[in-house]
């Protein structure tokens, strides 16, 4: 009998550690890029009223007039907008609406508006991601065990038909956002009467995940997913301040590691806890480390739960905030960023629920992710405090950055309801907007070459 119970024991154990996956049959993977689904997993059906359109391959060449390297032209320029939502008509369309998206009209029932235009199934990538993607179907697993992570995966999302949320989370944490990326980026603080000031930072991101062949970076990282080094330039009290993070892909193995670069000591210091509810230096307490980019790091504290497919209007094709033409007090205004500026359009998302498990701690009790069905990547996030109440609405305005191709963000908005603040990131107007290419300098990603970097 002691024996039976030692080997029940040991089962349980079995499979509470290690991968879990519900895999793909080669017969379910047979269907992406088929009749049914996209190369991604989405669904290439429009839905029943025709609100929103079958999918047929996304943007698949550049506007004409775009040079590489400038703002990106609006291919849709010419949409006009169907109808607008207010708190005075929001019944109407909460069907189609997140908690946080309805708490923002009734924050800000007088200014706050959401102008719904023609859905336009944008999202396009290279044939290498799809390629990737079919692969990881039938081979990528979850790493439950220790921080979690993914294995045999490679280049990009590796769950497109998912059977679980913790699998939809990895999807946002491992979409091919291209292979090597520097861009500008301001990020803004506004106060409660509207003030703020804006940081400039200069990016360089390299992603050893996404590369298609092996490079230095893959062999000299094959486990980092990236490597992120940014420095201030704006303002001149901040300026010279850098940092440099790597992210890993199985962080059983590897935890992130981070260094931060300080001119008033002129060397580099290890900063070793950049993650989880520590609040961002910069983001004025209006955001943790891992809400950036709506959510990043170890999944580990959370239950995630797949709540299934809904249609929602979310932020999208967001050419017009993008533009080259606006001032940053165009598009800061008090309470929120200007609705006239924002685009919103109905699509299928998946819901992925992530609730605190018991005994860890994080100041966000549960975490409900809507994650666009064509990229993977989450589009609005509403997160809840230590009493279960609505506190924090995240907005990712995403666009299809077509020479490559890759769907991306390219400003992001964190709303508190609380202290009814804000915090916008990726203000790339005035300034460069992503540049993607595939020559990247392995050298340059240590925390030696930080000090030449910030210089």
């Amino acid at each position: 009998m002691y024996n039976k119970f030692l080997f029940f024991l040991f089962l349980v154990l079995l499979l509470q550690s290690g991968s879990a996956s519900a895999k793909v049959t080669p017969e379910e993977s047979a269907q992406l890029g088929g009749q049914q689904l996209t190369p991604m997993g989405a669904e290439r059906a429009g839905n029943a009223d025709s609100t929103i359109p079958a999918w047929t391959g996304g943007i698949t060449s550049t506007p004409a007039g775009y040079k590489p390297g400038k703002h990106h032209l609006d291919p849709y320029h010419d949409d006009t907008i169907i109808f607008t939502i207010t708190s005075q008509n929001l019944d109407d369309y909460a069907e189609h609406l997140t908690e946080g998206q309805k708490a923002l009209f009734k924050t800000y029932p007088d200014t706050w508006k959401m102008n719904v235009y023609p859905t336009r199934r944008s999202a396009s990538y290279p044939e290498l991601v799809y390629e990737a993607v079919k692969t990881n179907a039938v081979n990528a697993e979850v790493i439950m065990e220790g921080k979690g992570g993914v294995k045999n995966s490679v280049i990009a999302q590796p769950f497109p038909i998912p059977k679980s949320g913790i699998e939809v989370v990895w999807n946002h944490l491992l979409r091919w956002r291209g292979v090597y990326v520097t861009r500008s980026n301001g990020l803004a603080a506004v106060t409660f009467r509207g003030f703020y000031k804006v940081v400039i930072s200069e990016e360089e991101i390299a992603f050893p995940y996404a590369f298609h062949r092996v490079t230095s970076i893959k062999k000299k990282y094959p486990n980092i997913l990236f490597a992120i080094k940014e420095k201030i330039i704006e303002p001149a009290s901040l300026s010279g301040t850098g940092s440099l993070v790597f992210e890993f892909i199985n962080q059983t193995l590897e935890q992130r590691k981070s260094w931060v670069y300080r001119p008033a000591f002129k060397r580099v210091f290890r900063d070793p806890y950049l993650a989880y509810d520590r609040m961002s230096a910069l983001s004025e307490g209006l955001a943790t480390v891992d809400d950036f980019d709506i959510y990043n790091g170890s999944p580990d504290r959370y239950e995630w739960k797949l709540l299934g497919k809904r249609e929602v209007y979310i932020p999208y094709n967001a050419y017009k905030l993008h533009g080259d033409n606006l001032a940053y007090s165009d598009i800061l205004k008090k309470g929120h960023i200007n609705p006239d500026l924002a685009r919103y359009e109905l699509h299928r998302v998946w819901v992925v629920e992530g609730t605190l498990k018991k005994g860890e701690k994080h100041i966000y009790s549960r975490r409900v992710f809507f994650v666009d069905e064509d990229t993977w990547q989450i589009a609005v996030a509403d997160t809840y405090d230590k009493d279960g109440s609505l506190w924090r609405v995240i907005e990712a305005h995403a666009l299809n950055y077509y020479e490559v191709p890759c769907p991306w963000t390219t400003l992001v908005v964190y709303h508190d309801l609380k202290v009814r603040r804000y915090l916008a990131t990726g203000l790339d107007n005035r300034r460069n907007t992503y540049h993607f290419t595939e020559k990247g300098n392995v050298r340059q990603f240590n925390p030696n070459a930080l000090n030449y970097y910030v210089r």
